[in-house]
């Protein structure tokens, strides 16, 4: 017959049951754990890079520095020494043509103007009284020419008159040969009177023509010296804006010193600087990036200096776009001259992975070198596959 079991014996059967269940789920819990523990991959998500492929230009560039300038600035320069009187203009202000800028002393110039208008009116008169002197000089031996013919002529009918008595027999030979004589040296003095007077005109001519220089030169310097003091007033040679006057007023200034600058800041330019090491690279034409706030412009190398300063070589470059609005006068820009260019391309942005230099590897088959697959620009932008 059955019996009902005892309550302790149900209790610790339940309680079998659940250490059972219990024991099996933390099994499998545990279990699961060290499944997902062994299937952890060995990267971290963070240590993941990735970037979008896109279509567009690789270019490889040289780095240089430049500064925005004016395509067109004009230096003003003293035209005199002098000393600074007046400023009429601020700067930053607006200018225009003929419009007086700075006024400079003109006393000391004016008063060497007038030293040299009183030697002209001297050489002038040197001038008149060579003219006289020639001319009486002159005037002295063609009388002396003109006696002298006479005499020839003279000579010549007494030695007609002596022949013509000898043949009459009422003369004899040696007053022919004496009236012959007394012809020869006539004739040879009228020879020498007239070389003479044909020397004597040529002299003259020459010591004319010397004065004549004289009083050119000195005119000359007279219309130099009155021009300047014109341009004593500096004024602007173009329309633009006046970025620096000397505007120490009573500084002594020599001939040439610059006086002021005058711009037109609606048109600008570039001029950059770069290493000689890649001065080989560097042509007239090559095309450029100008990086100015932010704004890429295009434009090409306009010229480049022949001379190497201080290890860096100087060019400049023309802008497409020379009037845009994020150009300055001497803001500082980056300057990037392009040596090679593949367009069209797909390119990824550089990062920690790809940017240039001797410790990057490549993408596709982690060379340590850049492989047939993959190039990147020396600008450090983008990355490429062939």
């Amino acid at each position: 017959m059955d019996r009902a079991l005892a309550p302790s014996v149900q209790t610790n059967r339940r309680r079998r049951q659940w250490l059972l269940g219990l024991g099996a789920l933390a099994l499998a819990v545990a279990g699961w754990w060290g499944l997902r523990k062994a299937l952890q991959p060995s990267l971290r998500r963070a240590d993941v890079l990735t970037a979008r492929v896109e279509t567009g230009d690789v270019e490889a560039a040289l780095t240089a520095a430049g500064t925005i300038i004016p395509a067109h600035e004009a230096v003003i320069a003293s035209p005199i020494a002098s000393t600074i009187r007046r400023v009429a203009v601020a700067v930053g202000a607006q200018v225009m043509p003929g419009q007086t800028i700075l006024e400079l002393d003109k006393e000391a110039s004016q008063g060497a103007l007038a030293r040299l208008d009183d030697e002209q009116l001297r050489n002038q008169n040197k001038n008149d009284q060579l003219r006289l002197a020639l001319e009486g000089h002159l005037n002295d031996l063609g009388a002396q020419a003109a006696s002298q013919a006479v005499k020839v002529r003279s000579l010549q009918s007494t030695l007609r008159d002596e022949q013509h008595l000898l043949e009459i027999g009422g003369g004899t030979a040696e007053a022919v040969r004496q009236a012959e004589l007394n012809l020869a040296v006539a004739r040879l003095e009228a020879d020498r009177l007239a070389r003479q007077l044909a020397n004597q005109r040529r002299a003259s001519a020459a010591d004319v023509r010397e004065l004549g220089y004289t009083v050119s030169m000195q005119q000359r310097s007279i219309a130099e010296l009155a021009g300047k003091l014109r341009q004593a007033d500096i004024s602007s040679p173009q329309p633009g804006v006046l970025t620096w006057v000397n505007d120490n007023l009573g500084a002594a200034v020599p001939a040439g010193e610059p006086l002021a600058r005058v711009a037109d800041l609606s048109r600008f330019r570039v001029r950059a600087t770069l290493s000689d090491a890649y001065a080989g690279q560097l042509h007239p034409g090559d095309p450029v990036v100008v990086r100015a706030n932010g704004t890429d412009l295009r434009g090409t190398v306009a010229s480049i200096s022949p001379a190497v300063d201080k290890g860096v070589v100087t060019f400049y470059a023309q802008l497409a776009n020379d009037h845009a609005p994020a150009l300055r006068a001497n803001l500082r820009a980056d300057v990037f001259v392009i040596t090679r260019a593949h367009p069209h391309v797909l390119r990824i942005k550089n990062g920690p992975s790809t940017r240039v230099g001797r410790s990057r590897r490549c993408l596709w088959c982690r060379a340590a070198r850049p492989c047939e697959k993959w190039c990147a620009s020396a600008t450090a932008t983008s990355i490429t596959c062939r």
